[in-house]
């Protein structure tokens, strides 16, 4: 494999065993636990002053804090998405400023190209000639993008709820589309009897992989070098598996380590109150959850009644003093229109929740008035439009 210079391979969050990247790609062979890529951060020369030199480009251009360089990279350049000032929205929740980080513009229109890039690079670099996974949709998109890119051929398991937009552009990427009736706990069935039938298929499943949190974490490195390293004083994000707010946390931990800030910035998680298995399982002070027997919400990118990492979401809400938020799907809707309406950006209702949970936050008294609070939208709010316009017929708009 080609790999960056300080990559020094994949440890089990479990056992603590470090294995090599070559040599295994999933779980690990000694406990079967989820495995993490890990640097030699000693090795990694970057500072604030190399970063500013580097046109805003591409996530790549953090290549020293990926495992892959970037002329070695399945790539459409995803990431160096805008962080956008909200003053107005900044005047509702009674803050200094709140900022949208508009993940949305990425190529496929959500967040997920971000880890697709970099699970994507790490399949062709193993040779393999087919990807699978489930999907609530813009993951599924996002594989199928990255692998029709690297000549790989794609299985994408999604449930039937899945928006019109996902599953046709999963089809024009050349993706092997297989809709399963029920939710996404059934295309994880399906998904799991497909790579039981097919041992030579590569899983693209979040924490199967360890890279789609790597380069999730991205997402937070352009967040705090966009306010000129200064950490904000809360991000929410958008909760269902929980890999957004794995790769922040490991972010924050990996620029805290290499001294380009001094503290983390709290992470929360947002979720819709028809399926909270993290909020949950915080107010309760668990550190595990108890999956949701009846999940019921429109939100069906972050409808994710058993996530499989959830140890590892509770611990980066607790270790960065974050926390978990769940509102209700009218007031999430509600959010998106008003964002939509105030500040002329588009949200999709399962990052809506985001915007939601921000306002709760904030009605709960969380914010003192001088914090600078980032929302981040995972998903272009065109590719479920119909949802918030339904929302506005609904109340006569």
């Amino acid at each position: 494999m080609e790999t960056t210079d300080a990559f020094a391979g994949l440890e089990c969050v479990d056992c603590g065993m470090i294995h090599d990247a070559e040599a295994v790609s999933h779980r690990c062979p000694d406990c079967d636990g989820f495995l993490d890529p890990v640097y030699e951060y000693d090795a990694i020369d970057l500072d604030r002053e190399a970063l500013a030199d580097r046109p805003f480009d591409s996530q790549w251009r953090y290549e020293e804090l990926l495992p892959f360089p970037r002329e070695s990279a399945v790539t459409t350049d995803e990431g160096a998405t805008p962080l956008v000032d909200c003053p107005d929205l900044a005047d509702e929740l009674g803050v200094e400023r709140v900022l949208i980080k508009d993940d949305g513009r990425n190529p496929t229109g959500s967040t997920t190209d971000r880890g697709g890039s970099v699970a994507a690079t790490a399949a062709a670099q193993h040779g393999t000639t087919d990807v699978a996974l489930a999907s609530t949709g813009n993951g599924g998109q996002a594989a199928a993008a990255y692998a029709g890119r690297a000549d790989l051929e794609s299985h994408v398991y999604v449930p039937s709820r899945s928006s019109f937009t996902n599953k046709a552009m999963i089809n024009v990427h050349g993706g092997d589309m297989n809709v399963v009736g029920g939710r996404f706990d059934d295309a994880v069935g399906a998904y799991e009897e497909g790579m039981g039938e097919h041992d030579d298929w590569y899983s693209l499943q979040p924490f199967e992989t360890p890279y789609r949190h790597e380069g999730a974490k991205t997402t937070l490195f352009e967040i705090v070098e966009s306010l000129e390293w200064e950490v904000p004083d809360a991000i929410c994000y958008p909760t269902g598996i929980g890999v957004g707010l794995v790769g922040a946390y490991k972010g924050a931990t990996e620029l805290r380590e290499l001294g380009l800030i001094d503290e983390l910035p709290p992470l929360y998680a947002a979720q819709a109150a028809g399926c909270a298995p993290i909020v949950d399982a915080l107010e309760d002070d668990r550190d595990d959850h108890e999956p949701v027997d009846r999940p019921d919400t429109i939100c069906g990118e972050i409808e994710i009644a058993d996530p499989p990492a959830s140890s590892r979401v509770l611990e980066a809400v607790r270790e960065t003093d974050g926390g978990a938020v769940a509102t209700e799907d009218r007031d999430i809707l509600e959010s998106g229109v008003r964002v939509a309406t105030h500040e002329g950006l588009e949200l999709a209702p399962s990052p809506a929740a985001a915007a939601s949970g921000a306002w709760e936050l904030a009605e709960r008294g969380e914010f003192d008035g001088d914090e600078t609070v980032v929302i981040v939208n995972t998903t272009a709010g065109n590719k479920e439009g119909d949802v918030l316009r339904s929302h506005l017929m609904s109340q006569g708009v």
